[in-house]
């Protein structure tokens, strides 16, 4: 026990003494940090995919080229620069480019078509926008609602009236900018811009400046204690925090190498791990779960795998994934694109999101707060100040921040009224400010924070709260339940919201054993009155659910064009909806 406690502690250390320097040279950005690398071992693999590799020297001149052209274009400083890209090297070099000059990098998410699309550029008001040749089509179909008129540059070849960028970029030298093409850029300075998820909403443009880069690439280095002879594997969308910074900061800052795959397929995963002598890779929860559930490979064992490292995997998928994938270590992680708040599981406790070490917690300063899940607001006492969580009780998860100084910073968002519904007031003492995550958390008395759920995807019924994540864990251990995500939804004549699941199931599941299994299981006022049985469920790039238009759509079988189900409390089974039944249920004839 001595012995896991002094590597722990030397874990956290380690990470300390990586990120304490960035403030006391505010003009080392990570464009910077890596090409001292690559002065250093410039033929060293740094990027590899099957279609493109880049080495540190090559990066670092790629990476030029690009700041060349932003400096040809008149990019100034603080301007932004769309990227709608596939994961690639190319992409890597294409923001480290443009930000070390001073220009800002819009990530904007490829799945996105349309108002959703034409939303996350006018947020931002890009005067350039550079697109991979496959989404040509779509951004030219979005651009009659975009409010501002920028430059659109293809890659990959042409389209229309678009301008192909690769001539330009090749007509730059790469070598290192002369004194006169070099820009004072510092910590405090933005670099790039990335988008929430938007799994309940349009997404948001969260600031992340130089200093987060640098805070994030060396914190998770030292953490997961990488040197350069480790590769990591990362198949997650590089246009959000994780997959683009993380996964390659990480790696990048400390020598190592990282394989780039378009996207995650449960098939080939095990195959290219072993194919590319991976020893780390990056993990979403879901993407853990999909694993679990495929069927064997030999190559799923046949790794040099050391550790891997995410956020999101489930108490109850932790030690089967970990057992059958023979994976020595797992590091589960919380942390918000731009949020201050992180919690780290080095320890290797099952379920758990983090822990902040007792010695550590005058630098993380972290609080649960009770909270009214109905409204979202937090409760106050009769002196009007927020109320602690006890161990066990259910409560939003507040950081302290300070948006004067670099030690609890944040960054906020391009939307003032954003920011200031993610800042909460006076609450422990006047005149204090706390970041909302939006995130409701428990702590055990040992210290350890379990995730509960996102405020608003909680509801209560009964008189009691229900957390749709901790149902749907429940309820995906099921036999017969391929996927699951759990809504509240509103019945007149009744107080609170009602819980609704909708399912994807194969060939083994039964409803009628899928009612008991619910009872057997869960408390009545947290078991699930409707069943949606729906062909597919669709998620975020990182796997999310997006539960808006099933809980719009609600049970209302008019809508809803799938099997739906109600569980009737006369005959303790579910039973289909049909309209004689809708009817019954909205006019409060069946006492509920």
């Amino acid at each position: 026990m001595v012995v896991k406690h002094y590597s722990v502690a030397k874990t956290w250390l380690r990470a300390l003494e990586m990120t304490s320097p960035i403030v006391t040279n505010p003009t080392r950005i990570l464009p910077v940090a890596i090409a001292e690398i690559a002065r250093r071992h410039g033929g060293a693999p740094a990027l590899i995919s099957a279609e493109e590799s880049f080495s540190y020297r090559s990066l670092i001149e790629r990476s030029n080229q690009y700041a060349r052209w932003a400096l040809t274009n008149g990019i100034a400083k603080g301007d932004v620069v769309g990227l709608l890209m596939t994961n690639r090297p190319e992409y890597v070099a294409i923001w480290l480019g443009i930000s070390l000059v001073g220009g800002v990098v819009a990530l904007l998410n490829t799945n996105l078509t349309g108002d959703p699309l034409a939303h996350c550029i006018n947020v931002v008001n890009p005067k350039h926008v550079i697109v991979e040749i496959q989404f040509a089509q779509a951004i030219e179909s979005t651009l009659s609602a975009v409010r501002c008129i920028p430059q659109i540059w293809t890659h990959g070849g042409s389209a229309g009236d678009f301008v192909p960028i690769e001539a330009s970029i090749n007509a730059h030298s790469g070598e290192i900018l002369r004194v006169e093409e070099r820009r004072r850029i510092t910590i405090n300075d933005r670099a790039l811009l990335i988008y929430t998820s938007g799994t309940t909403g349009l997404p948001k443009a969260a600031n992340i400046s130089h200093y987060r880069l640098m805070l994030w690439s060396y914190w998770f280095a030292g953490m997961m204690g990488v040197t350069n002879s480790d590769r990591m594997y990362d198949c997650l969308p590089m246009y959000h925090a994780v997959g683009g910074v993380v996964a390659t900061g990480a790696l990048l800052v400390s020598g190592g190498s990282v394989v780039i795959r378009k996207q995650f397929s449960t098939s080939n995963f095990w195959n290219d791990i072993a194919e590319w002598n991976c020893t780390i890779f990056q993990y979403i929860g879901e993407l853990c779960r999909y694993l679990l559930n495929s069927p064997r490979q030999p190559s799923e064992t046949q790794h040099q795998l050391r550790l891997c490292c995410g956020n999101g995997l489930r108490g109850d998928v932790w030690e089967p994934f970990k057992t059958r994938f023979e994976i020595p270590q797992i590091i589960e992680f919380y942390a918000s694109t731009e949020g201050a708040l992180s919690l780290y599981n080095v320890e290797g406790k099952p379920g758990a999101i983090g822990r902040i070490p007792p010695y550590l917690a005058h630098r993380f300063p972290m609080a649960l707060v009770k909270t009214d899940v109905e409204t979202g607001m937090a409760i106050r006492d009769a002196t009007g100040f927020c109320v602690r969580c006890d161990a066990d009780e259910t409560g939003e998860a507040l950081t302290r921040i300070d948006l004067e100084s670099d030690g609890s910073r944040f960054d906020g968002y391009t939307s003032s009224e954003d920011l200031e519904r993610k800042v909460l007031h006076n609450v422990f003492q006047s005149g204090d400010a706390w970041f909302r995550t939006g995130d409701l958390m428990r702590h055990d008395k040992t210290g350890y924070v379990y995730f509960v759920d996102r405020i608003g995807d909680s509801f209560r019924w009964k008189g009691e709260n229900v957390s749709t994540t901790e149902v749907s864990e429940v309820i995906s251990a099921c036999q017969g339940v391929i996927g699951a995500t759990v809504y509240g939804v509103v019945i007149p004549h009744t107080d609170g919201k009602a819980g609704m699941v909708a399912l994807v199931v194969d060939q083994k599941f039964d409803l009628t054993g899928f009612g008991q299994f619910l009872i057997a299981r869960l408390p009545h006022y947290a078991r699930p009155l409707f069943v949606r049985i729906t062909a597919s469920l669709e998620t975020t790039a990182t796997l999310k659910h997006k539960n808006r238009f099933l809980v719009e759509a609600g049970y209302d079988t008019m809508i809803n064009a799938d099997k739906t189900y109600f569980f009737h409390p006369e005959q303790q089974a579910f039973v289909a909806l049909d309209k004689t039944l809708l009817a019954e249920i909205r006019d409060g004839d069946i006492r509920l």
